[in-house]
């Protein structure tokens, strides 16, 4: 992996970091390919049983493409003539690194230390839990540079918080605050900032020690019901818990009730 984005693995946690703190973590190709690597390798290996998304410095979480860089592209393209490609970034990164976090069949947690915007905002969305500091901000950002949502924010976006407040925010950008974030269920802990390191790890921590599998079902059984019937999604959930009522952890959860023990869990 490149510096711009670090991966370490420890003890089924995989860890990325978003590290360009001087450029407020925004995403030229080196770190959108890093990413995107990093994002890949983790819900690909099977001894991750959690992934922890965070960023380096202080001020922001991530703020989206590096507009220098797309804006030198652009120049690029209109003096060449041949503008197709210019924007293949969608397709050739943000697609496959948000398929990567919403499909792993594990649960990854962001923990989101300052700005949020654009793809940065987008990719916070496609976490399954996100810890956010009290100095955070979100804002969508594109109909700002007039340009239309990526990164799944379309269809993150109004499911946390609804249609019509995703609506507002898509048409007219705006910074929202980490309290206010919070109230839309965008944030769903809300923490000092000098607190979110310790908290972000330990929640991600608590979830890779957990049943792998069950949790891997959850998020199935979620995104199923968001575009299914409830017979539908009753059979989904059926499915899902045979497969889970499978399972090793299983067997060790109902072991440990029985023996009043705390389980451990093998992710199996």
């Amino acid at each position: 992996m490149a510096d711009t984005v670090l991966y370490e693995v420890s003890d089924g946690l995989a860890t990325i970091t978003l590290n360009r703190p001087e450029a407020m973590n925004a995403m030229n190709v080196e770190a959108k390919v890093a990413f995107r690597d990093a994002a890949q390798a983790a819900a690909a290996d099977d001894s991750v049983r959690a992934v922890l998304l965070t960023a380096a410095g202080d001020r922001a979480f991530c703020v989206g493409q590096d507009l220098k860089e797309h804006v030198g592209g652009l120049l690029a393209a209109r003096e060449s003539g041949a503008s197709e490609g210019v924007m293949s970034t969608v397709q050739e990164h943000y697609n496959p690194i948000v398929r990567a976090l919403t499909g792993a069949a594990k649960p990854v947690v962001a923990a989101v230390n300052g700005v949020a915007a654009g793809a940065g905002f987008g990719f916070a969305l496609a976490a399954d839990y996100r810890v956010v500091a009290d100095t955070a901000s979100f804002n969508t950002s594109f109909a700002g540079v007039a340009l239309t949502a990526d990164s799944g924010i379309s269809w993150t976006l109004p499911r946390v918080i609804g249609p019509s407040r995703a609506a507002d925010l898509l048409l007219f950008p705006r910074s929202i605050t980490a309290q206010e974030a919070y109230d839309l269920g965008i944030a769903n802990r809300l923490v000092p900032s000098a607190e979110l390191a310790a908290e972000g790890a330990k929640v991600a921590r608590a979830l890779a020690e957990g049943p792998t599998l069950a949790y891997a079902a959850l998020k199935e059984s979620l995104a199923y019901a968001l575009s299914h019937s409830l017979d539908e999604s009753l059979e989904k959930e059926d499915e899902l818990q045979t497969r889970a009522g499978s399972s090793e952890d299983h067997m060790i959860a109902v072991n440990a009730f029985l023996a009043k023990e705390k389980p451990k869990y093998l992710g199996r």
